[in-house]
């Protein structure tokens, strides 16, 4: 009887144990435990809410990823239609590069155009990205704060207080 067992055991060792339903079962039990755990610490411990979002106001301050800040102040600058033909137009000639230039040579140093091409939209998006990113904020160069509008051109923050002018010193007519 027990050289039976043993036999029976080694046959189950060489054959393995099949990972559904066994192994699935219990990944599935943990699974749900987990799940259960989290839900009661989240309804223990809940977080409270803060105000409601207006969906009709903007909060100050908000602005893109910073892949898409150099296509987001370039729409600053021109009407928005022609801005977003023209960043479909850029992309679609950037997908089209490699067919436009059929030249055989892989090396860099022949493809001009392809370099061109990159060089230009890398010079592009530096430029825009960097505006975006200082634009509408305000920074301290220099121990004098700067002020950059919405196109990123700066101003001084602090305008010079003008001095109202003194009254003129009324003079007395001695009579």
């Amino acid at each position: 009887m027990e050289e039976e067992l043993n036999k029976k055991q080694v046959e189950e060792e060489e054959e393995g144990k099949p990972f559904y339903p066994n192994h699935f079962l219990k990944e599935v039990i943990v699974a749900f435990l987990l799940f259960g755990v989290l839900l009661s610490l989240a309804v223990l411990f809940s977080f409270g809410l803060e105000d409601k979002a207006n969906p009709f106001q903007t909060p100050e301050g908000i602005k893109p990823e910073w892949y898409f800040l150099a296509g987001y102040q370039v729409l600053k600058y021109v009407p928005k239609i022609l801005g977003i033909l023209g960043i479909g137009v850029a992309l679609i000639i950037l997908l089209l590069v490699p067919f436009i230039e059929k030249k055989p040579d892989r090396e860099p140093s022949k493809r001009r155009l392809a370099w061109s091409i990159g060089i230009i939209i890398i010079i592009f998006a530096f430029i825009f990205g960097c505006l975006g990113y200082i634009s509408e904020s305000t920074r301290t160069i220099l121990d004098k704060k700067i002020f950059f509008d919405l196109k990123g051109v700066p101003h001084a923050a602090e305008p010079a207080k003008k001095k109202a002018p003194s009254p003129k010193p009324v003079e007395q007519k001695n009579k």
